[in-house]
């Protein structure tokens, strides 16, 4: 289970008390603005007013209106991997669905490189489709009479590309997944984690700026399933597009994410990178959420180091301050004396082997110190 809380991204700061301090003032792939989502009578109606301040349940007694999202705004980094995390009823399928306007949010703006994809016209929304952004679904969608090239190839036929060029493209894809022979079999001839690979080629061929995922993984085997988000991170690696990944995992979620949501109730509740959200949750909701996270394994040794203090010894040994915890376990065993951190290869802080210990053990950071 350990090996499901992999790495975070570097060079972590403390947990941020809004998503656009963590993610910096640079332009961002997408960028949501106070997103609703209202199912029922009225629904454009009750934002601005005092029924849209009721929980769930009293807005449905008052109104028969069900809020599935409820004032969501974020950014996502071009290049990163962005994860909204939540239970059953959390809002988070219907988010996605709103960000590529499956369904029409009632309210809020989403902006995939500036554009304002809730003003485009139909004709534009396709072309969108078509060329900036595609899905991976929970169920694959593949079309059962087309053949695994096809399959990936679809949407390039859609857009009306040569065959050849379509056919070569889907080849390339396909060797990039690692489904080198598959390309004239049948998706039923394929097992669940080869055919979610055709679904990742095929969102693949057509080179979008961002890639959606609505629970992909979430129907196979738990074997497969770690497979197929080491094939992401693989994939991510190699051809770097901005990914927004739905999840109810919270393992997947710390593993997948450079910055991940908790979604309850339509609302977030928490935005950070995997480390802020298992080492500061914001309220007890979260902390539920992450109390049997093996902290060593997402924490940093920014999270449990101590000042510099006169007469520290300065000859032990020495790592980034976005090490691991679990990472320096053995060289804190062999060595009594503390560890240097540092930061862009200045001396920020130490920590000691009972600090590496207590962080094993489960203790709070700093708790040691």
């Amino acid at each position: 289970m350990t090996a499901q809380f992999p790495a975070p991204a570097p060079d972590l700061a403390p947990a941020a008390q809004t998503h656009a301090a963590a993610v910096g003032g640079g332009k961002s792939a997408i960028s949501v603005k106070g997103l609703w989502k209202i199912f029922g009578p009225g629904e454009k109606k009750i934002i601005g007013t005092p029924l849209a301040e009721l929980s769930r349940d009293e807005l449905r007694v008052a109104t028969g209106s069900n809020v599935a999202v409820r004032d969501v705004s974020f950014d996502v980094n071009p290049g990163e991997v962005f994860v909204v995390m939540g239970l059953s009823g959390s809002g988070k399928s219907t988010l996605i669905r709103c960000l590529t306007r499956l369904i029409e949010p009632t309210a809020g703006e989403v902006l995939l490189d500036g554009e304002d994809i809730g003003k485009a016209s139909m004709a534009r929304l396709r072309d969108l489709r078509r060329h900036r952004f595609s899905m991976v679904f929970q169920h694959f969608g593949l079309l059962p009479h087309r053949r695994v090239i096809d399959n990936v190839a679809f949407g390039l036929e859609i857009r009306g590309e040569a065959k050849k060029g379509r056919r070569d493209r889907a080849a390339e894809l396909l060797s990039l997944v690692g489904l080198d022979g598959q390309a004239d079999r049948y998706p039923d001839q394929l097992s669940g984690g080869m055919q979610q690979r055709v679904g990742l080629a095929r969102a693949l061929a057509v080179d979008p700026a961002v890639m959606f995922f609505d629970e992909p993984f979430s129907a196979l085997d738990p074997l497969i399933r770690r497979d197929m988000q080491n094939e992401v991170i693989r994939l991510h690696n190699e051809v770097g597009k901005t990914m927004i990944f739905i999840t109810h995992d919270l393992a997947e979620a710390l593993k997948l994410g450079d910055h991940v949501a908790i979604m309850r109730n339509g609302a977030i509740v928490q935005i950070g990178r995997p480390e802020e959200i298992v080492g500061a949750p914001a309220d007890d909701y979260v902390a539920d959420f992450v109390q049997d996270v093996p902290k060593s394994y997402v924490l940093t040794l920014g999270w449990i180091m101590r000042e510099v203090r006169p007469g520290d010894p300065l000859d032990g040994p020495e790592f980034p301050r976005s090490t691991i915890i679990r990472t320096a376990v053995h060289v804190a065993a062999e060595t009594d004396r503390p560890i240097k951190v540092v930061d862009g290869g200045k001396l920020v802080g130490m920590v000691d082997r009972v600090q590496i210990l207590a962080a094993i053990a489960g203790f709070e950071p700093g708790s040691a110190a």
